[in-house]
């Protein structure tokens, strides 16, 4: 008797089945559904937040990345689904696989789709980097872009500051401390760290001894603090709230020390505690100003040589103010 013959195992599809299509139909509605409640729901909660605008721009570009990069991450996994779901192997069915020795429009396709994404993700890191808030933040006293209107001259960095104008804050790192002084309001220094609401920023960020690193988190501001240079950061407070102020770069025994918090407040509350500082520093800032006029970088042994003895006891300050702790004294800062 001759053997029965029997047809080849299909599968639970069936053989005219166009998986790719399946495929793609379920990627497809699984990608909508994951980018929209992404983009509605945990978008608007990324950090850094909103708090200044270059931490908005930094949230929008988290958010425009990653709703880039989950249907990428979803065609994998449904693949991957739908591969162990269909062509599982079955009881009974020890037969090879066809043999496929490539797929041109496949191939087409993804290296096609592929070069789109990275060449528009190029194209808009490049913009993102540029655009809202100027190349600066740690490149050097001169950035090549700005925001409009918002680099200043030294000059017109010690001119009387306004609402609406550029505000110039001075960052002074040292071991292990943040101070910072405002120029355009008699050059006093502090070490609070408050800026008026909805007015651009721009940080000029040095150090006195070691390398140190500005991260502002919630401003979305982060420059590197190195002796002798001066590099510049900008962003532009959007709404009232508080933020820490870190630094970012191990400089010492004391490094996790070196943090505190700063504050955006409303311009008239900003004006109010400029004058109280001022009033409060008034001694202070004459003697500053004296042994160490306001300049975009410091000499920290000009500075002791300047200010040395009593003069720095009565500053009370570190930073320009005199004085900076040993990186192996084991007291605490």
């Amino acid at each position: 008797m001759a053997a029965e013959t029997q047809p080849p195992a299909t599968g639970a599809t069936g053989s005219g089945s166009n998986h790719g299509l399946r495929i793609f139909l379920i990627w497809l509605v699984l990608a909508l559904a994951v980018d929209l409640i992404y983009w509605f729901v945990i978008g608007p909660n990324v950090p850094p937040g909103t708090l200044g605008s270059a931490a908005q721009g930094q949230r929008f570009d988290i958010n425009v990345m990653t709703v880039m990069c989950l249907p990428v991450m979803l065609m994998v996994l449904v693949y991957f689904g739908y591969s162990l779901v269909v062509w599982r192997h079955r009881q009974d069915d020890d037969e090879d696989g066809p043999p496929i020795h490539g797929n041109t429009r496949i191939q087409a396709t993804w290296i096609t789709v592929t070069t789109v994404i990275v060449l528009s993700l190029f194209g808009f890191g490049t913009y993102e980097l540029i655009a809202p808030n100027g190349a600066g933040g740690g490149e050097g006293p001169a950035p090549i872009w700005n925001p409009p209107g918002a680099r200043l001259t030294v000059a017109q960095q010690r001119a009387p500051w306004s609402p609406g104008q550029v505000l110039v804050v001075q960052v002074i790192a040292q071991q292990w401390k943040f101070t910072f002084r405002y120029p355009q309001f008699g050059g006093f220094e502090t070490p609070n760290l408050v800026l008026p609401e909805g007015q651009w920023v721009q940080f000029d960020v040095t150090s006195l001894d070691v390398i140190h690193s500005f991260w502002a988190y919630q401003l979305g501001v982060k420059a590197d603090a190195n002796p002798g240079v001066d590099n510049v950061a900008y962003t532009k407070t959007q709404h009232l709230g508080n933020f820490t102020v870190r630094c970012a770069e191990l400089c010492g025994l004391w490094h996790g020390a070196m943090f505190d918090y700063g504050k955006v407040k409303s311009v008239a509350q900003f004006e109010s505690w400029v004058s109280a500082t001022k009033t409060q520093f008034a001694s202070v800032t004459s003697i500053l100003n004296k042994c160490v006029p306001y300049a975009t970088t410091y000499d920290p042994t000009t500075i002791k040589a300047k200010c040395s003895g009593p003069v720095m006891n009565t500053l009370g300050l570190t930073s320009a103010g005199g004085g900076w702790g040993s990186p192996l004294d084991p007291a605490g800062p």
